[in-house]
């Protein structure tokens, strides 16, 4: 896990490339590399040392012949199983995925992108072509963000390097107007920033001198709709091999692994997964948040799990007087909206586990939505924001000219039932980009990585291609998912209902907080042209009487004031 930055085109220059890799230097302080050529293009990159720990796994990375020079974020899990087929035609220099990334291309072009199974954004130089070949993982684990400037063409692991390095910093009033008015986050080519883009999941990119050219590489629908008509003898036992071989490649680093516990079904699974592998083990650690508020806080879920295991627990408090300046410094780092204090919550535990020396984490990402586990999969609606009964967004706070610029785009269906679609919209458009973005950021802010076991391709296009009952049977839901769990758990953990993973917020913001919030509120009311300042301080006076039943709208008011008027 590294940032990476890189500028094709007159305007790279090397003190333009270290203002870009200096800003996101917290994704890699064990190392920073730059590569110019002749004003043509400049590279660099903020290694995060997990993988073949010497220097000879630094980067930029070039072929024996240096036609070829990588850039490369993230980790290629089945590296092993490539470098032995790749060995057969070529003789390895380092242990790193990174080599063996750079010799798949070689030798397979693009083709080598469907040999991957792993979390990546990397960009290769090919010196006699004069070409720059992008591209970026199946689910889009990993960011990557670019802009066309000055006749360049800048790109980089987080947006606050492209400002860094000269991109202009204008809002993006259509993306803006859309989250404020729908709750939406932007399409998967969109920021919220003018002329900052990213390259969506599944793609790659290509820049020669012909031009440049996006394209699509990973082709989820064809595929499920292929294992459609698949089935194996004993599924259950076909998907718990697929999550054990999952979670086997994910635990290959050369520093220690730990992973994120919450009381759900999904963590508990993989706390069952990760101690069926480890048997009595006591080195791999456990991480997991809290606030001291019964109401919401897992820990006795999570202390009854974990007391069947020797894995040792680390509890990560998050208290409210920290959540101000938490709250600046990651808007700062993300430089788009977040997901409320339950992320600033997760960031506790990065940061702890990065104290205790683990730098690798993995987590429960990803089963909602490969095995239908959102109760409005089958209620009626098409929601996005769940869990209030109240409006979560608050349209008529807004002038109506910037409410105008709204752009209210609709999702794909390519499937022919609904659940399918309402799950191929989760996984692509909503839930996972989104909190994939958030994850990203926190993790790296204290420079650790974060993995997904339940995003491996092969195991998410198969439970999402699998019929509704065996998602949901007699009212469960994740049914055949809490069957294979069941092996290992008991029924107060497999039957348990969905809890989602909150903290105080809706108390805080309007108790302990109170100050604080009305500021923001106050200061996005009075700076931004974009808001009905009556109707706006009428709603958060309302809200601090009571009228409380939701605070999405509040927090979207108090992140966007920390990120636009920082």
């Amino acid at each position: 896990m590294c940032g990476i930055a890189g500028i094709l085109g007159r305007a790279g220059s090397l003190n333009r490339l270290e203002a870009m890799l200096k800003a996101q230097s917290h994704r890699g302080p064990d190392n920073q590399g730059e590569f110019l050529e002749n004003g043509k293009i400049a590279l660099g990159h903020n290694r995060l040392s997990i993988i073949d720990l010497s220097e000879a796994g630094n980067q930029p990375f070039f072929s024996p012949d240096h036609r070829f020079c990588i850039i490369f974020n993230g980790e290629i899990y089945n590296y092993l199983e490539l470098r032995a087929d790749l060995a057969k035609s070529h003789h390895f220099r380092t242990g790193s995925d990174t080599e063996v990334l750079l010799q798949a291309y070689i030798q397979w072009g693009v083709g080598c992108l469907d040999k991957l199974n792993g979390m990546f954004a990397f960009a290769i130089w090919d010196k006699v072509e004069e070409k720059l070949f992008a591209a970026r993982d199946r689910f889009g684990v990993k960011p990557f963000y670019y802009s066309d400037f000055e006749d360049s063409f800048f790109f980089a692991s987080e947006i606050p390097a492209l400002f860094a390095g000269g991109i202009e910093k204008t809002p993006k009033q259509s993306v803006w107007a859309s989250f404020f008015s729908k709750g939406v986050y932007g399409m998967p080519d969109e920021t919220f920033w003018d002329g900052v883009y990213q390259l969506p999941a599944g793609s790659y990119l290509e820049i020669s001198k012909a031009g440049k050219k996006i394209s699509q590489w990973y082709f989820f629908v064809e595929a499920v709709k292929n294992l459609g008509e698949v089935s194996h003898k004993d599924e259950e036992d076909y998907i718990l091999q697929l999550m054990r071989d999952s979670i086997k490649l994910r635990f290959r680093a050369d520093v220690p692994v730990g992973f994120n516990l919450s009381g759900g079904l999904d963590s508990s699974t993989l706390l069952a997964l990760v101690s069926a592998e480890n048997p009595g083990s006591e080195s791999i650690k456990a991480f997991t948040f809290y606030t001291e508020d019964e109401r919401y806080d897992e820990l006795p879920w999570v202390k009854e799990m974990i007391s069947k295991t020797n894995f040792p627990l680390n509890t990560c408090l998050l208290t409210a007087s920290e959540v101000p300046e938490l709250t600046r410094r990651f808007s700062a780092l993300q430089m788009e909206p977040f997901g409320g204090i339950p992320t600033l919550a997760y960031g506790k535990v990065f940061e702890r586990a990065r104290e205790k020396g683990v730098l690798v984490l993995l987590d429960g990402q990803g089963a909602d939505e490969s095995w239908a586990g959102y109760d409005y999969y089958f209620q009626t609606g098409n929601s996005i924001v769940q869990g209030v009964k109240s409006s979560p967004v608050k349209a008529d706070s807004l002038r109506k000219d910037f409410l105008g610029k709204a752009e209210y785009k609709s999702f794909p269906e390519p499937f022919s039932e609904r659940l399918l679609n309402l799950q191929y919209r989760d996984l692509f458009y909503t839930k996972i980009p989104r909190a994939l973005r958030f994850n990203d950021r926190m993790s790296m802010a204290y420079s650790t990585e974060l993995r997904e076991p339940f995003l491996d391709y092969r195991l998410v296009e198969y439970a999402f291609s699998r019929p509704e009952n065996f998602k949901r049977k007699n009212g469960v839901q994740k049914y055949a998912l809490r069957q294979i769990a069941n092996k290992f758990l008991g029924d107060s953990i497999t039957l348990a209902p969905k809890r989602p993973l909150q903290t105080p917020q809706r108390e805080w913001l309007g108790g302990e907080l109170k100050d604080w919030s009305g500021d923001r509120i106050q200061w996005l009311a009075e700076h931004s042209s974009w808001f009905d300042k009556k109707v706006m301080l009428d709603y958060w006076d309302r809200y601090l009487k009571g009228e409380n039943d939701n605070s999405f709208y509040i927090w979207q008011w108090i992140n966007s004031a920390e990120i636009l008027y920082e």
